[in-house]
């Protein structure tokens, strides 16, 4: 004879399965509304140019590899000039935010200085500020130095410390830290110096992996500065040879322009991808500590 506490526990264990496959059911239409785009973007760079917005399968049925070649060589210049020039900028960006932003973050996390609370509080307003309000100001003091149609204005200040958001990032997550370990390399007779190299940064690994990855995506995708600062085409990156691949053929090039920006998101998705794992431990422990 079946008691009544089995009867009420299997209502229950129904109710939860039901509502565990409609919140799956849910989220998996929100995945497939996201990935569409993506989708539609693969299928319409094998497409020819006459069925790219007729044919709305995303299987294609005539495949033009051709697009490709197209794109690579569609510009002025091939395609590989603009991936390594954003390459180099992305990379510098990273290498200057890891290093200029950490040490800023440890100097607001554990040391003492006049006007700390006040410089602390400026550099947070600093994140409010638009680009556009600091751009004038920005390209009359590059055009002074004679920096105008070089990498340098992309470049260097990164390393200054510059993104405030990924300076509160690691603030953040340097507060999470003992400071007995200071206090033990202290008494090992370490300074400053040495406590930020051997003690904070190795335990700062998952906040740099983030710095690193949004660093790149960020410097990767924009568009803005490069345009403002950039004059020489051999000087362009991803989104500039984008552009230009789209205005010099105009409405016929479609197809070598969604072929050559599925391409360019080729390194974005293999960035995340590899520090996933990292991205998300560190954003959540930065979240979480403080």
């Amino acid at each position: 004879m079946t008691t009544p506490s089995v009867l009420t526990r299997e209502p229950k264990k129904l109710t939860i399965r039901w509502r565990s496959i409609i919140v799956h059911g849910f989220l998996i239409l929100g995945a497939l509304v996201m990935i569409y785009p993506l989708l539609w973007l693969a299928s319409s760079s094998l497409k020819p140019a006459n069925l790219i917005f007729s044919d709305l399968s995303l299987w294609p049925t005539k495949i033009r590899l051709q697009n490709y070649v197209d794109g690579w060589r569609g510009a002025a210049l091939p395609f590989s000039s603009f991936f390594l020039n954003s390459f180099i900028v992305s990379g510098l960006a990273v290498v200057g935010n890891v290093f200029a932003c950490s040490m800023v973050a440890y100097a607001f996390a554990r040391l003492n200085f006049v006007f700390k609370r006040t410089l602390f509080a400026l550099m947070m307003l600093t994140i409010m500020l638009p680009l556009h309000a600091t751009l004038i100001p920005q390209y009359a003091l590059f055009y002074n130095l004679g920096w105008v149609n070089t990498f340098l204005p992309l470049t260097v200040p990164k390393f200054l410390a510059v993104d405030s958001f990924f300076i509160f990032l690691m603030v953040q997550f340097i507060r999470g830290i003992p400071r007995e370990l200071d206090e033990a390399a202290v008494i090992d007779g370490a300074g400053p110096i040495r406590i930020y190299w051997s003690v904070i940064l190795p335990l700062l690994t998952p906040a740099l992996v983030t710095t690193a990855v949004f660093s790149f995506i960020w410097t990767y995708e924009d568009f803005l500065s490069p345009l403002v600062y950039l004059t020489s085409m051999d000087l362009y990156t991803v989104p500039q040879g984008l552009s230009l691949l789209m205005s010099s053929k105009g409405a016929s090039s479609w197809g070598p322009l969604l072929a050559m920006s599925l391409l360019s998101l080729v390194p974005l998705f293999v960035v995340f991808f590899v520090f996933q794992r990292r991205l998300i431990e560190g954003i959540a422990t930065s979240g979480l500590k403080g």
